[in-house]
């Protein structure tokens, strides 16, 4: 699906192309791919690189056009087999008056952009400034998507604390997985700003509050990515601990209940020999064998009271 923005009342959709409108492209079709390459001229090896989900951020230019990829946080398709939140590429492109950025997946980002802009009746005036705006957008989209990162969190947590589950311990591994791909992801957009910065054809074009207010939500960004991931490591590194203890718990007191049963065992099968003993002579012989046997599994049951191994 492609859409055709100009400035306005913030940026506003058009019904067809005009000069130096911003082309946005989201889960393009074939139509929309043989538009950006044919009719807009935009080179095929730039497209191609933006399908590609493992993609770094980057910077090139090529024959006049310039071709920027960052990385934007978004939530995962398939939720049930994968992490929550991922982050995919948004590819930039842009030349004279041509201007389109490409994302092959569903992203929250692009929409709450324009609707941003509307709000505070931002225009698009050059590419570069344009750009930083998208990563700041991102980094604040990140920022959200921690937060969530961290009440999920917190509600497999308290899950955990009744009872120890595969699924919720599922949870805890696709939550430390999203926090992976924000890190990944938040250090090559970190890089990619330093290198839009030094830009010698930029330097004297963008806006160096709204750089320093990128590089300081990216800042933010990264360090609480950090912390949510060192805590989440605590935690498993805990649980796992607590699984080890229990498993030990379990063997040990089946331990126990394998001995204090033993004695039983042991009394009868001397008296179950095919043997003479001589102890038919006695008529008591077999309440007292019982009853010693009861005795000394009392007091080997005790014991282990005692030493707490029940």
């Amino acid at each position: 699906m492609r859409t055709f923005l100009v400035n306005g009342t913030g940026l506003v959709a058009v019904p067809k192309w005009e000069p130096n409108c911003w082309v946005n492209i989201t889960k393009p079709t074939q139509e929309d791919k043989d538009y950006a390459i044919e009719t807009l001229g935009v080179p095929a090896a730039f497209y191609e690189d933006i399908e590609d989900v493992d993609e770094r951020p980057r910077i090139e230019v090529e024959d006049g056009w310039c071709f920027i990829l960052m990385r934007i946080p978004c939530k995962a398709e398939e939720y049930e087999t994968t992490a929550p939140f991922t982050t995919v590429p948004l590819g930039i492109i842009f030349k004279d008056e041509v201007f389109v950025s490409v994302c092959f997946h569903k992203n929250d980002l692009i929409p709450d952009f324009i609707q941003y802009t509307k709000r505070k009746n931002i225009h698009r005036t050059d590419n570069i400034n344009f750009v930083f705006r998208l990563l700041l957008s991102s980094s604040i989209w990140f920022l959200k998507y921690l937060k969530q990162v961290n009440n999920r969190t917190r509600i497999a947590e308290k899950e955990l604390e009744n009872s120890i589950k595969n699924e919720d311990l599922q949870t805890l591994l696709k939550l430390e997985k999203c926090l992976v791909y924000f890190t990944t992801s938040l250090r090559g957009n970190d890089i990619l700003t330093h290198r839009l910065k030094n830009l010698r054809s930029s330097k004297e074009v963008y806006d160096p509050e709204l750089v320093e207010d990128v590089e300081i939500e990216s800042k933010q960004a990264l360090e609480m990515t950090n912390i949510y991931s060192d805590i989440l490591s605590g935690m498993m590194d805990a649980y796992a601990s607590v699984i080890s203890n229990n498993l030990n718990m379990v063997m040990k007191r089946l331990t126990t209940i394998s001995i204090v049963l033993m004695m039983p065992t042991l009394i009868a099968s001397f008296f179950g020999m095919n043997l003479e003993v001589g102890t038919t002579i006695f008529n008591w012989t077999f309440s007292i064998t019982v009853i010693a046997t009861i005795a000394l599994t009392a007091v080997t049951t005790w014991l282990f009271i005692k030493k707490k191994w029940f």
